[in-house]
């Protein structure tokens, strides 16, 4: 279904208007394609309030029903799926069929996420007494979801968080907030009233979330400096906080490969959704022995890649989201003109409206450089020759972020031996960026704090607590 152009928040089961509205910018025109509404902190406060009312009786429902409700979700999602991913790739700027894949993606992970059980742990059960652990919500949470996967990223908080019991207050980003405000609409006759809050509005709404007083969690997903300032104003009242942070992941392939088999996974690895994913490969580690037909091979399957508006049939990668991520892109780029850096492919923004940076490869740049150091979260890619697998390890390992790697070999269990040696809190080997519900995803060092999906991620959204029965 094609969605109309009005856009309201949903607070207790309610659609509400902004106290005023703020523009959202399609990026592969630059066109504006609606007004958001622009939540005031009045309306924030009407929403926690909201969300504490729908507490009690949310949290007491049986497990069992809650995870009836996040089928009802899933369902409700697939049943848009088509106007969804529409409206996802006009905000959003990806092509149409990765839209599809992150909206259906957000209905299987709540399906999955619904197949998940809170663990009780027996301590002690003796003559004299019985000590039991369990897990209890905690009671409401603010979730806050980046501009480049909307969708998905949001239902990676929302989905848990109300199995364990807790309520919500979602606030996606002010870039990409009209597939997140349509799908609070859509769910307003699925959820109780307050138990699944959605606010819209700009960089004060944030702050204002991560500091009230009437939140007890948040949960996080963007860059590693705002996380420090979430944490930071988190503090005030002691919130829980999960944190899935930046990331430069490095990718680490070893000479045994066959080039022309795995050039397009290499590629995809680092370009998928233009860049724009924490968990892409941003370093790639190429033994000297493979480094010359490799690097021959992902340029030449690079240029077989059209790059364009995602509403085009034919476009596989859409343009950087925003302005602001745009100029710092091509501040990248140009550091590496000036720096003398070799280009195999790219180096110039394209012509014309919208925030489009050609796919750009880099040679051999040297390990200092910024484009090898800091997180690109574009479509740049430095390839990078090692003479060692020993080197390619701590090269990958001497970084501030320790998200997600890769090895990619002939021989899966060499590899394995050589991913198990990486500081990150996924390895992937012969492949990157699959996650699944059921396993826990988060990241070592400054790449974040917690973790998100499986129990572990679940249990995230629980406070233990620990019961002894003292016997007659």
């Amino acid at each position: 279904m094609e969605f109309e152009r009005d856009f309201t928040m949903t607070i207790g089961g309610l659609g509400v208007a902004g106290a005023t509205t703020f523009p959202v910018v399609n990026p592969a025109t630059e066109a504006v394609i609606a007004q958001a509404p622009d939540c005031s902190r009045g309306q924030l406060d009407e929403a926690v309030a909201a969300a504490r009312a729908a507490f009690p009786a949310w949290r007491a429902r049986p497990v069992d029903e809650r995870r009836q409700y996040l089928h009802a979700i899933s369902a409700r999602l697939f049943e848009n799926l088509d106007g969804l991913k529409r409206l996802l790739t006009l905000e959003q700027g990806k092509p149409f069929g990765d839209a599809e894949f992150e909206v259906g993606g957000a209905g299987m992970f709540v399906q999955g996420t619904a197949t998940l059980t809170i663990p009780e742990t027996v301590n002690e059960d003796s003559a004299e007494r019985r000590s039991i652990t369990r897990h209890v919500p905690i009671g409401v949470v603010g979730a806050i979801s980046p501009w480049n996967f909307p969708v998905i990223l949001a239902f990676f908080k929302v989905g848990p968080a109300l199995l364990a019991g807790n309520t919500v207050i979602l606030k996606p980003s002010p870039f990409t907030p009209l597939t997140t405000l349509k799908i609070g609409e859509l769910l307003r006759d699925v959820l109780p009233p307050g138990v699944l809050n959605i606010v819209s509005g700009g960089d004060q709404l944030g702050p204002w979330i991560t500091e009230h007083p009437g939140i007890d969690k948040v949960s996080f997903t963007g860059s590693t400096a705002t996380g420090k300032r979430v944490m930071q104003s988190a503090a005030g009242n002691l919130k829980r906080v999960t944190l899935e942070l930046g990331g430069n992941d490095a990718a680490i392939v070893l000479p045994d490969v066959d080039v022309n088999k795995v050039a397009p996974d290499l590629f995809w690895a680092a370009f998928r959704n233009n860049g724009q994913i924490c968990i892409a490969s941003k370093r790639m580690y190429i033994h000297k022995d493979v480094y010359e037909p490799l690097k021959e091979a992902i340029v030449d399957y690079a240029k077989t890649v059209k790059v364009g508006d995602g509403s085009e049939q034919g476009t596989q990668i859409g343009p950087v989201q925003n302005q602001q991520q745009y100029r710092r892109v091509l501040e990248l780029i140009e550091d590496s003109k000036q720096s003398g850096h070799k280009f195999l492919l790219g180096g110039d923004a394209l012509e014309g409206p919208g925030y489009f940076v050609p796919v750009t490869i880099l040679d051999n740049p040297p390990e200092e450089s910024r484009i090898v150091r800091e997180e690109q979260f574009g479509p740049i890619l430095p390839l990078l020759k090692v003479d060692s697998v020993e080197e390619a390890v701590a090269r990958a390992n001497a970084s501030d972020y320790g998200l997600g790697g890769s090895v990619w070999s002939a021989d899966p269990d060499k590899a394995l031996a050589i991913g198990e040696q990486l500081e990150t809190g996924t390895v992937w080997i012969n492949e990157t960026q699959h996650l699944t519900p059921l396993a826990p995803f988060g990241g070592h060092k400054q790449s974040g704090v917690g973790t998100e999906n499986g129990v572990d991620g679940l249990l995230e959204y629980t406070n233990v607590q620990t019961v002894v029965v003292r016997k007659a």
